[in-house]
This record gives structure tokens, C-alpha cells and sequence, in this order.
């Protein structure tokens, strides 16, 4: 269900007049550019080919890319949480982790090697925060994924808490190859049109590119600065 905007007329009409104008009576027209540059940047790149676009950026971006399919993924994340150090490991609740085949992994094999392993529970609050710094990998699937920038689009709910990928130490994020899409005009596309079909868009929606980092100094770029210190992309096969 879509928001309402109350008194708008009133509180446009107060602004106006502050300024010394008339309100406005109408909708303003979007512009009709003629050049759209920014629909032309890789389009026509087949999936496979913004695939090496993505590995190439990770290369810049100080991200680790790995690559698999459902088949070998559990083994390959087990890896991969065993070369950043083991746990604690903190994921949202996502079904998709069920989905693809991890859950043994996450419930079983962890917990028996004595690796804690968590899921983000709405039920228990501010807990979940806790939980998430203390951690050591944050886990969560990409919504869409940027190709030109390396960066993946993460949806926040009531089960998909944001301190997973943003508090733990470091930070593995699973990418279906279905979700890539060129750049940032694509995902804007993308939101738009859920909100244009009335769909409720999440009230926080996270653009996450690689580690923390941070150029403020003297523009010397520092990594691991206000969040998980090593990012890690796993690319999986899902069509």
C-alpha cells in the first residue's frame, strides 16, 4: 500500500509565498533530453560479458571474485569462511539460502566445528546488532548488481537487517549471475518501476561497493575504515 501526502497544497503554497511567487498549479514535465549517454554504457553486453565486466571492477575495488554453481557452492562458502578467519557468522533471513542449497553448511556443518553461526531473527530486536559486531563474516544475497561499478543492491526489511553486511569484519556477498545488470540506471529503472506498480519499496536500500574505505585524507585511499575490512563476491550460476 502506497503512502498518502497530506496537505501538500498547503505546505507548497507556504513555500511560495516565503519566496515571494505564486504556487505552483502544476505537475513540472520530466525534460525530454536528447542525448541519454547514460543508456548507452554497455548496452547490448550479454550477461557473461557484464560478468568479466564485474570481475575486472572487483580488481579496483579490493574485492575478492570467485566464481560457481549451485553444485559446488556450499563447499566453496565453507572455504571461503574458513580463509577469512572462521566465525562467528551472521546472515539475513533470506530464503534463498535454503534455496541454494546452504542451509546444511549454515546449521550443521558450522555449529559442529564449533563455528557459531546466526540468523538475523526480527523477534529478538537490538540483539541482532550485537550480534553482528561481534561477528566475523556477514553474509547476504545481492538484489541487482552492478557491473560497471562492482557494486551490490541490498533491500533492507524486517528480516534482512542491514548490520549484516555492514558490522561484522569482513563480508561475502552471494551473487546470482541473473541479477547484473550494467549500471546504476538500470537499478533505478528497476525501483521505479515497483513504485510505479504500487509495490512497497523497502525505506532503506544500501549500494554497497567492496570493503570500507575512505580517500578524505590528502586523497590517499584507506581500506577498512567504518565497516568489514575485506569483501568477498561469490558469482553463482543460478539459470
Amino acid at each position: 500500500m502506497r503512502g498518502t501526502i497530506k496537505n501538500q497544497s498547503t505546505f507548497l503554497a507556504n513555500i511560495a509565498h516565503r519566496l515571494g511567487r505564486e504556487a505552483p498549479l502544476t505537475k513540472p514535465e520530466t525534460p525530454a533530453y536528447q542525448y541519454k549517454p547514460q543508456q548507452k554504457v554497455l548496452q547490448g553486453a550479454s550477461q557473461d560479458e557484464l560478468v568479466e565486466v564485474l570481475k575486472e571492477h572487483c580488481t579496483k575495488i579490493n574485492t575478492d571474485f570467485l566464481e560457481t554453481n549451485l553444485e559446488r557452492l556450499p563447499q566453496l562458502l565453507k572455504e571461503v569462511i574458513m580463509l577469512l578467519g572462521g566465525g562467528p557468522v551472521i546472515r539475513t533471513k533470506d530464503k534463498r539460502f535454503e534455496d541454494y542449497g546452504l542451509l546444511s553448511l549454515l546449521e550443521e556443518e558450522l555449529p559442529k566445528a564449533e563455528i557459531p553461526s546466526y540468523e538475523w531473527n526480527a523477534e529478538i530486536g537490538e540483539e541482532n546488532i550485537l550480534l553482528a559486531e561481534r561477528s566475523n563474516v556477514g553474509m547476504t544475497f545481492s538484489e541487482m548488481t552492478l557491473a560497471e561499478s562492482a557494486t551490490v543492491v541490498l533491500y533492507s526489511s524486517r528480516d534482512i537487517g542491514r548490520s549484516v553486511s555492514l558490522l561484522p569484519t569482513t563480508y561475502v556477498a552471494i551473487i546470482p549471475k541473473s541479477t547484473i545488470v550494467p549500471r546504476m540506471t538500470q537499478a533505478a529503472k528497476v525501483i521505479r518501476e515497483k513504485v510505479r506498480k504500487g509495490e512497497v519499496i523497502p525505506s532503506c536500500i544500501n549500494y554497497i561497493t567492496g570493503p570500507s574505505n575512505s580517500a578524505d585524507i590528502e586523497m590517499n585511499l584507506v581500506v577498512g575504515v567504518h565497516g568489514p575490512v575485506k569483501a568477498v563476491y561469490i558469482l553463482v550460476e543460478d539459470k
